[in-house]
């Protein structure tokens, strides 16, 4: 998908701002001797830019304006390195929130609703975000924030939430929560909006069924405004984005060149109007491609396929390379097997190789032994390992009020 007339005159008003501004980004252009652009071949010209850049500029090298344009600072929620700043104007602010409240409006939510926000606050973008979208709408909020369980159902039953935001790992936990307290008929839950992290098709029926819900994905990361910058339709037919505030293309990971649409690959996301910390091709890490035809829903605005996974959440076991997204795939054709599993890679010295353990959850009705057969069957079939597999009870697993980590790793690096 090309940019439009519109869309390259915001993006050579965009790099001749950061030129002007002197930030880290405006530097670079600089010495690289990039002063706009005019074309499509002209931007694809422009470089990357990265999450690693946004650390080697900490705290604020990436701001573009003035400290006292500054109204608010996040921070991404990654736990390795220096942290990411992204500072926010007034008018960032604004037009994010405006972003979210088209999101919960494509999710047919309405002032009338009344909505449950259950994500973090404070520097994490997803709390504030899911509010500030929500008085946009006009909707009543009911900011909980995570954790407090008890806390969250009783005001979910007595304030008698429509709509419950959530990650889909604690989306999972109040599911199963709702369940065992007996607590599903006095609940009035219509639709979810999840967020945050990839969560497979297992996990998905889980809780809409036992939420009793329609379920929506909203996408955005803190580098670009936060979550709200895209959400699936009614069709479930892929992700609307707001193309008149990003652009997107999909790139090749490992070349760094732009695919046909409808092929997948990496998501490069170019923010068209923010002013704090404007970002050019972006690139997300996330895989996903870019749906060329128009959507049944009738909307005009573009949309992506849901996010199958991450570049970098890559592991590589035995010199076999895989995802979370394929041991999800596997499992939801096990019966009796749950959403929720982790893996752990180590290195066994004994035997001078690596060794992988999958630990999944699995029903009461089900032999443990069978399941554990199967796993191990179709891994070596489909993914061309034999991991050892133990079977757990549902429930066992710990669950997660952000997002679940499913791979650790203690081999050396």
């Amino acid at each position: 998908m090309r940019l439009n007339e519109t869309q390259i005159a915001q993006v050579d008003a965009q790099v001749k701002r950061l030129v002007k501004s002197g930030s880290y980004y405006g530097k670079l252009y600089r010495e690289l001797g990039i002063t706009g652009i005019g074309s499509q071949e002209e931007f694809e010209k422009l470089p990357f830019s990265s999450k690693e850049d946004l650390r080697n500029a900490y705290p604020l090298g990436i701001q573009a304006v003035p400290d006292g344009q500054v109204v608010r600072i996040h921070s991404s929620s990654g736990t390795t390195g220096k942290p990411v700043i992204i500072p926010y104007t007034a008018k960032d602010v604004e037009d994010w929130a405006e972003m979210f409240s088209r999101c919960y409006e494509m999710a047919g939510i309405t002032k009338e609703d009344r909505i449950q926000i259950t994500p973090g606050y404070g520097l994490w973008t997803a709390g504030i975000g899911f509010q500030a979208g929500c008085e946009k709408l006009g909707a009543m909020a009911i900011p909980m924030g995570p954790g407090n369980t008890d806390k969250q159902l009783q005001m979910m039953v007595d304030l008698k939430a429509t709509v419950i935001t959530a990650t889909s790992s604690y989306a999972l936990l109040l599911a199963e929560e709702i369940g065992k307290r007996g607590l599903k008929d006095q609940i009035s839950l219509k639709k979810g909006v999840i967020g945050s992290e990839r969560w497979g098709e297992k996990m998905r029926e889980y809780i809409r069924k036992g939420l009793g819900i329609d379920l929506y994905d909203i996408y955005g990361l803190t580098e670009i405004y936060g979550p709200g910058i895209g959400i699936n339709c009614e069709k479930e037919a892929g992700i609307h984005y707001w193309d008149d505030y990003i652009y997107i293309e999909i790139i090749d990971p490992k070349t760094g060149e732009p695919v046909p649409d409808g092929e997948e690959g990496e998501i490069v996301i170019t923010t068209l109007v923010k002013e704090g910390a404007p970002l050019l091709r972006f690139r997300t890490h996330d895989i996903s491609r870019i749906i060329p035809e128009p959507c049944s829903c009738k909307s005009s605005y573009p949309r992506i396929d849901i996010i199958k996974g991450r570049s970098d959440d890559m592991f590589k076991v035995r010199g076999v390379n895989m995802f979370p997204s394929q041991v999800e795939d596997l499992l939801k054709d096990v019966d009796g097997v749950s959403s929720e599993y982790t893996i752990t890679i180590a290195y066994d010295e004994e035997q001078n190789r690596d060794i992988m353990i999958v630990t999944a959850e699995a029903e009461g009705r089900v032999n443990f032994e069978r399941t554990a057969a199967v796993i191990r069957g179709l891994f070596k079939s489909r993914i061309g390992i034999t991991p050892k597999v133990t079977i757990v009870p549902v429930g066992t697993l710990p669950r997660s009020e952000k997002k679940t980590k499913r791979v650790t790793d203690y081999r050396e690096r």
